[in-house]
């Protein structure tokens, strides 16, 4: 197997010095999860990483790319020592696509974008060697570790960008420069940089500016910004090709989600298609069709990657679907939990909310005879100056009526509380800490409970406390000895 990356190649891309005639297998910016042979990054970040080079290179790192040599680093150490160690990085990520022969789709999008880019993984695997970013590694750094990454034998490559602030979009596409790139949808996340969708669609909309010649731009065709998107592609000079409910290309006909299972029937370019995914969400639904969309563009066989959407699973926190078994001495007594507390905002909500309304509890196991459906909701946050009334108007979405009880998390939900009738509202707090405390008295065998909010409400705290709350209630043998 050829090296990824050797101590000439490196020095030549990123017009460092090299220290050793080594050679490096992959990339790595973490001592925690950098393997043998890894070139070590030490970015600055929360932590100078120039004070974990001795570590790394002490767990097998085959280098590091330093912009001096660290104290504690013998002078002969295998090193790529640099002025700048993230814009060499850059240039690692901009040599490594140079280099490169492979087809390359870019992701974006408000919600949706890394359930977007794992499906592509793995329905573009079953056709080709394919490289993808690693959990939502979409930013300044993110990117081009990707890059830098990318085996020279990719055959496709899919890349996802993200954003927090207006420009950071566009050159991070320049520097994947893809063949295609993918809006997936464009909601009201970030707002507090944004003067108003229309900002955010316009931000999302300059990933074409990265295309290269001939490149193909997929949209979402049901959105209000759809107009925006879409005047940005022709700009670039890009083809488009549009998929939703609306569309022509990828028309999506009809949804139907039955428990965990999310049935799809959709009109390819003329052909009526019948896929179905192994977990349940409209939104992943049509998720899964602009994926189609991308293969098709990038060259491959959208045909059979349609069954092979089947394979694909929500990654962890965003929508991830378990059973807990809340007492192993009883038959059936377990609790359905829904586990998207990876982020929030409103459109991924009520996406959320309606996998809820439709999943079926469980009667007459636990403790109450009735299953429920039970949402534990988070602040969604980054909204911006209605953030307060975005979150009282929840009370009034007709999902929100199919739910029995709603719990709440954080200040700004304290105003979903207050809104909610009296006999939906559930508990409030302040903090996640404080709701995992009540969890016990909260939750039953039967229910069906939804965990969302934003990263920074930290109701993952609960999700992961849900997990373990069988263990918590599980009958002590000796207490009546």
């Amino acid at each position: 197997m050829s090296a990824l990356w050797t101590a000439r190649e490196a020095a030549e891309a990123t017009g460092g010095t090299a220290q050793g005639d080594w050679q490096v297998s992959g990339v790595s910016i973490d001592t925690r999860t950098l393997a043998e042979g890894d070139l070590f990054v030490a970015l600055k970040a929360a932590r100078d990483g120039h004070d974990f080079v001795a570590q790394a290179l002490g767990k097998g790192a085959g280098a590091a790319l330093v912009s001096h040599i660290p104290e504690g680093v013998a002078a002969d150490a295998p090193l790529l020592i640099v002025e700048d160690v993230l814009a060499a990085l850059e240039a690692l990520g901009r040599a490594a696509r140079a280099r490169s022969e492979a087809r390359v789709v870019a992701v974006t999008g408000s919600v949706g974008k890394t359930s977007t880019k794992e499906m592509l993984r793995t329905v573009l695997a079953r056709q080709g060697r394919t490289h993808a970013a690693e959990a939502s590694y979409n930013n300044h750094w993110g990117v081009p570790l990707t890059l830098a990454r990318m085996p020279r034998d990719t055959q496709f490559a899919v890349i996802e960008i993200g954003m927090n602030h207006p420009g950071e979009i566009a050159p991070l596409a320049r520097l994947a420069r893809p063949h295609v790139a993918m809006v997936t949808t464009v909601a009201a996340a970030h707002l507090e940089a944004f003067e108003n969708i229309e900002g955010i669609a316009r931000e999302k909309a300059a990933i074409f500016e990265g295309l290269e010649p001939g490149g193909i731009a997929v949209v979402n065709a049901d959105l209000d910004t759809t107009p925006i998107l879409e005047e940005a592609a022709t700009r670039a000079g890009a083809s488009i090709r549009r998929f939703g409910t609306k569309a022509r290309d990828y028309h999506l006909d009809t949804v139907q989600i039955t428990g965990d299972r999310t049935v799809i029937r959709a009109e390819i370019q003329g052909e009526t298609a019948l896929f179905k995914l192994d977990c349940a969400g409209r939104h992943f639904a049509m998720n899964g069709l602009g994926a189609l969309a991308a293969v098709a563009a990038l060259g491959g066989d959208a045909g059979r990657a349609a069954p092979d959407l089947a394979l694909w699973q929500p990654p962890a926190g965003r929508g991830t679907r378990e059973d807990v078994m809340m007492d192993e001495a009883r038959q059936g007594w377990v609790l359905d939990l829904i586990d998207d507390a990876f982020n929030a905002n409103p459109t991924s909500l009520e996406a959320a909310l309606e996998v809820l309304a439709a999943a079926t509890p469980r009667d007459n196991v636990g403790r109450i005879a009735r299953g429920r459906r039970i949402a534990i909701l988070g602040d969604m946050l980054e909204l911006g100056p209605n953030e307060i009334a975005v979150h009282t108007d929840i009370a009034t979405w007709p999902l929100i009526a199919q739910l029995d009880t709603v719990h709440c998390v954080g200040p700004r939900m304290r105003h979903l509380w207050q809104a909610l009738p009296r006999a939906q509202r559930g508990t409030w707090a302040d903090m996640a800490e404080e709701m995992v405390a009540e969890l016990p008295d909260l939750v039953d065998a039967g229910d069906v409970v939804l965990v969302k909010g934003s990263k920074g409400s930290r109701v993952s705290l609960v999700a992961e406390s849900l997990r373990n709350i069988g263990r918590r209630r599980r009958p002590n043998n000796n207490e009546d000895d």
